[in-house]
């Protein structure tokens, strides 16, 4: 994004709306465009009077920002719009974790901190020592040049975007070895980041990964999803 200097008025409206504060006001607002991430929040708000804010179509590698700090843009690797997948949140449609497995998602950065692809590579890198998949539908998956190390496209890792989920799928054995590795890698990342987790229920009902999670220090959050939708019910209650 960039600002018309000529149709700036100085107002300094703007400015409490940029997720990443990457606006400033000086004799006209100044956007820093190391920190943009090319989200048009400021440009979608309405809130310039004068329509001085200009969205320009980057060419690659800063157009990566746009198709992850943006919602309205897809990925044409993946069709898909955002920073993820649905898979996670659709799991009795799509029948992708069966039981046994779990599917990790590791989230960085938020608005206000964001995250470059520096620390995605970083997460990935570790989530890869426990012998992962990823998920082949997720835009960072795309981004992973050696799937077997977690490494990323060198020409992105200092682009910089609101959000990136590094997706995956493991047997449920291998969740402390996850664990290990992002409490590791946790001190050598510049953002926060979340750690998802999700599996089928057991017949009774109960988390299958709960006592796991337990006797590895985590406390399972008591907020969780349920997600409820119309389709063709993949999870089925067979052996594999």
């Amino acid at each position: 994004m960039k600002v018309d200097a000529e149709k700036c008025v100085s107002c300094n409206l703007c400015v409490p709306y940029c997720p990443m504060g990457a606006i400033s006001m000086e004799d006209v607002a100044v956007i820093d465009q190391e920190e943009c991430v090319e989200c048009t929040v400021c440009l979608k708000s309405g809130i310039c009077p004068t329509s001085a804010f200009v969205y320009e179509v980057h060419p690659w590698p800063r157009s990566v920002r746009a198709v992850f700090s943006n919602p309205a843009i897809e990925h044409k690797e993946t069709r898909v719009a955002g920073r993820g997948t649905e898979e996670m949140k659709t799991n009795d449609v799509t029948g992708m974790y069966k039981r046994g497995f779990v599917g990790i998602t590791a989230e960085l950065g938020r608005p206000g901190v964001g995250t470059r692809f520096r620390d995605v590579e970083k997460v990935a890198q570790a989530i890869a020592k426990a012998g992962v998949k990823f998920a082949p539908n997720n835009p960072v998956t795309h981004l992973i040049t050696d799937q077997a190390t977690g490494k990323l496209n060198p020409e992105i890792l200092d682009e910089k975007v609101l959000t990136a989920m590094v997706e995956c799928l493991i047997p449920m054995q291998n969740i402390p070895v996850v664990i290990k590795e992002l409490r590791e890698v946790a001190s050598q990342i510049d953002t926060v980041f979340s750690l998802d987790i999700i599996a089928r229920l057991d017949p009774d009902g109960s988390v299958p990964y709960e006592k796991i999670l337990s006797e590895n220090g985590i406390q399972v959050s008591p907020n969780g999803k349920l997600n409820l939708g119309l389709g063709r019910p993949l999870a089925k209650e067979v052996s594999s």
